[in-house]
């Protein structure tokens, strides 16, 4: 594989659509790629508030990884929870993102994607919290178009809670869970 046969399957990304979204009745719901874009925009933003507060952070590293971390779906897809009982999600997507950086002799990025899957460093903490957190944007979204049963998504609220970056980042949390709450009051 070349890297224009590996840019070219990462299009793919762009026409998969997050299949949680599909199974609770969603239209045309983002695409993986959509998705993969806001939580890249997240971590900068992120990254930069934890340098602020003075915690060191990569922040190339970082937004490495959120490239990375749903590249194996242009193979494998967006694997529902549903199905993730039945399956080794994050063995598939290694396998899968190996296959697809070998040929163009960058498997050290899959150091990357441990990283990202295990959150065994600071990046791979700080994406992990903004591939959640722009999970729950998304959600608010689609209920302010009307969507109703998306509760199951909010539950990465007590993920977010438990993450090591909430004493710094989780004002974010409770700044959309506020705005849910008004609005569900209208």
């Amino acid at each position: 594989m070349s890297l224009i046969e590996l840019f070219l399957e990462a299009g793919n990304l762009k026409r998969l659509p997050r299949t949680g979204w599909l199974l609770r009745g969603i239209k045309n719901p983002e695409s993986i790629a959509d998705h993969s874009f806001r939580t890249a925009l997240i971590t900068l933003f992120l990254a930069d508030e934890l340098k602020s507060k003075g915690v060191e952070v990569n922040i190339e590293k970082a937004i490495k990884m959120t490239l990375l971390h749903d590249l194996a779906e242009a193979r494998i897809t967006d694997v529902p929870l549903t199905a993730q009982e039945y399956l080794n999600k994050a063995t598939g997507e290694r396998e899968a993102l190996q296959e697809m950086l070998s040929p163009v002799g960058r498997r050290d990025l899959l150091d990357l994607f441990d990283e990202y899957e295990n959150e065994t460093t600071l990046e791979g903490k700080l994406v992990k919290f903004a591939d959640r957190l722009e999970m729950l944007v998304q959600t608010l979204e689609y209920e302010r178009t009307g969507f109703q049963n998306l509760d199951e998504f909010w539950g990465a609220v007590e993920k977010l809670r438990e993450s090591e970056l909430y004493d710094e980042l989780g004002y974010l949390v409770e700044e959309l869970l506020k705005l849910r709450k008004h609005e569900s009051l209208r």
